[in-house]
């Protein structure tokens, strides 16, 4: 769901231009659905991870966390930022999506774990639409005509997109 309302609103701060994403976790929750309702162009703004514990490159706009006790939004540099729950930034920030293994040549056939291992995703990750169309309607940015035709086109088309 955090992710489905940041998109909402990296669409609005865009201002209709082109987003371009860093490989990694960020591109893999934003670049498709960005690249499907942006349009492309060489005028395009940056999407970067800004934060503690990351390095202060000052971006157009920056994914930020929020606090997770007070809700106070990260402050940086950026031209705009989009604030995120912290254990999603969290993820999107540190996760290096490598895959336990026992260091030696694994548990012996006799052993039975009690414990499975962690489900792995069995389809491309894709934000959720509903949360996305209500914040975007929430948006004062959304009554802009090139926002109002993509909320208009996902709300029509939202089970043909491949974003969603």
């Amino acid at each position: 769901m955090a992710i489905a309302a940041a998109l909402a609103y990296l669409l609005a701060l865009s201002g209709g231009k082109q987003v371009v994403v860093p490989d990694g976790p960020v591109a893999e929750a934003f670049r498709k659905a960005l690249d499907t309702l942006l349009p492309t162009g060489p005028s395009a703004r940056e999407l970067v991870l800004a934060g503690p514990g990351l390095s202060a490159v000052v971006p157009d706009i920056a994914l930020v966390p929020r606090h997770p006790q007070t809700g106070e939004v990260w402050q940086c540099g950026a031209g705009a930022v989009v604030p995120l729950a912290t254990d999603v930034w969290m993820y999107l920030a540190f996760n290096d999506d490598r895959r336990l293994a026992p260091a030696t040549a694994g548990m012996p056939d006799i052993v039975r774990r009690d414990d499975p291992p962690p489900l792995l995703p069995w389809k491309p990750f894709r934000p959720d639409p509903d949360v996305f169309l209500r914040t975007l309607a929430r948006l004062p940015a959304a009554q802009e005509p090139w926002l109002r035709a993509i909320y208009d086109h996902v709300k029509d088309h939202r089970y043909s997109l491949p974003c969603f």
